[in-house]
């Protein structure tokens, strides 16, 4: 077998650890409370090979994005500065903030179904703490220093000359990496063109700027260079969240203890099961792969993200062996001990059923936003004017185009209906794609249409064919009259 450095076994050899003796404590951190550095072998197989293709998809997709239009918009565009919102190309504002929100929870609850019914596999194929960890930094790591048991002869050594050389290296190509995500995370922000500009322009120009880029290139390189996997055990609210969604019925990263145990070394032509000898040769490449340092044959524990470096490392050895491959693999713990199919639970259920509601209802919000939001405001301290039995209110207008083309728009008083419009400038009110028009109308009414001092009226806001788009609702000011 290999003769790669296995750590110290936290059991004793042929038994799962009780649980009480295990999971009070954190794979990568000592007795003494010292950090336990980790030095995943690198891993190979079937399962590395799909998270390949889906971290290099998803990572040119995250380089990619911010260049990318539709009818003229970003794609995804989260301005906070400006209050600009543009989702696959629509925009949004802070009027459908609560659109967005609803987005929000439909997200969550995605989120809580998922690991209901698979556990952390978002952890660990989807997750962009893991794919810029595992398919970034770590490849350059191994690119550098080479695989564990060379990374491991190089900490230990002293601080010569290919030491010095090498993790200088590292480093410095760790700092590029981390000004160029940071740098796409702004485009995400305030747009690709706004980051080259002020990128060109240089940081004397716009040194808030150079400092909140500078300060979140840090962040990066400190998560990716020192934090590494302590940000999944220790930081990531999501890894305390399974604690409390995941059950017996989730399937998760599995040891089959059932085939594996009791767990012995390979001896070649022994009858393992005459013996009483699990599948398990106890070869530790499950431990040496994972990139949390935990032994996945210890039972179902916080540190593990589902990443499947141990199930390639358990097939492979099975394979050499002549033992059937599966003894770690995706199942659920109910699934091994009662040697039962996977179902959906009636918890799942419920919460799928949640998720289609909110999925539904948002679908109906987005299809039902009205191209133009349009808003009537009396200046402040304004009055009517009376003259020749007709009363006068002056109105502010403001006009929200959502859509990705110009309108042009006029207005009408729909209730009451005797009501007329006087413009400042034209009757029809054109309002550019994504814009915000704003001016000034006045309406008027017949004094004898008006029986309060303060009547309610509806203001329609029509297209160039005649279609009402919105219509808001006010109030008109006349002279006091008395009620009987």
């Amino acid at each position: 077998m290999s003769n790669t450095e296995v750590p110290e076994a936290r059991g004793g050899q042929g038994q799962v650890l009780d649980p009480e003796t295990y999971r009070d404590s954190i794979g990568t951190m000592e007795q003494s409370g010292k950090r336990r550095w980790i030095f995943p072998k690198k891993p190979r197989g079937k399962y590395t090979n799909y998270r390949n293709l889906v971290s290099y998809l998803l990572l040119i997709i995250y380089f990619s994005l911010p260049f990318l239009k539709i009818n003229g918009n970003p794609v995804l565009l989260l301005n906070v500065i400006d209050r600009e919102f543009f989702i696959f190309g629509q925009p949004f504002y802070p009027q459908d903030f609560f659109i967005l929100t609803l987005g929000a929870i439909a997200s969550l609850i995605f989120i809580i179904v998922f690991t209901i019914a698979f556990g952390r596999i978002f952890c660990g194929w989807i997750c962009p703490q893991t794919i810029f960890m595992e398919f970034i930094f770590r490849k350059i790591e191994y690119l550098i220093e080479g695989d564990r048991n060379r990374q491991m002869k190089l900490d230990r050594q002293e601080w010569n000359t290919e030491k010095i050389w090498k993790r200088s290296l590292k480093w410095s190509v760790y700092v590029v990496i981390s000004l160029v995500i940071t740098h796409f995370m702004f485009m995400y922000i305030v747009g690709y063109s706004e980051v080259i500009r002020i990128v060109s322009e240089g940081p004397f120009a716009h040194p808030t700027n150079f400092i909140v880029m500078i300060l979140l290139a840090a962040a990066f390189y400190f998560v990716f260079a020192w934090f590494r996997e302590q940000v999944c055990t220790l930081v990531c609210p999501y890894g305390r969240l399974q604690g409390v969604l995941i059950d017996k019925e989730t399937v998760n990263v599995f040891y089959d203890f059932k085939r594996g145990e009791n767990r012995s070394k390979w001896r070649k032509g022994e009858d393992r099961k005459a013996a009483g000898k699990g599948d398990c040769i106890d070869c530790y490449q499950c431990v040496v792969v994972c990139p949390t340092g935990i032994d996945i044959r210890d039972g179902q524990q916080l540190e593990c993200i589902n990443c499947t470096a141990c199930i390639d490392a358990c097939d492979e050895v099975m394979e050499k062996v002549g033992l059937p491959k599966g003894l770690i693999r995706y199942a659920s713990e109910k699934e091994i001990e009662e040697e039962i199919p996977h179902r959906f639970t009636a918890r799942m259920k419920v919460f799928a059923l949640i998720l289609v509601g909110l999925v539904g209802f948002l679908a109906y919000l987005l299809t039902s936003r009205g191209d133009i939001e349009a808003k009537f405001i009396k200046p402040a301290g304004s009055t009517y004017f009376l003259k020749d039995g007709t009363i006068t209110n002056t109105y502010n207008y403001t006009f929200l185009n959502k859509t990705n083309e110009k309108k042009t728009v006029s207005i009408k008083v729909i209730e009451p209906a005797h009501g007329n419009i006087n413009y400042s400038n034209s009757s029809h009110i054109i309002v550019d794609r994504d814009k915000i028009a704003k001016g000034t109308i006045s309406i008027s009414f017949p004094e004898k249409e008006m029986n309060l001092s303060k009547q309610n009226i509806t203001i329609g806001i029509f297209d160039k064919d005649g279609k009402m788009i919105d219509s808001y609702k006010t109030y008109f000011e006349g002279p006091f009259k008395l009620q009987f």
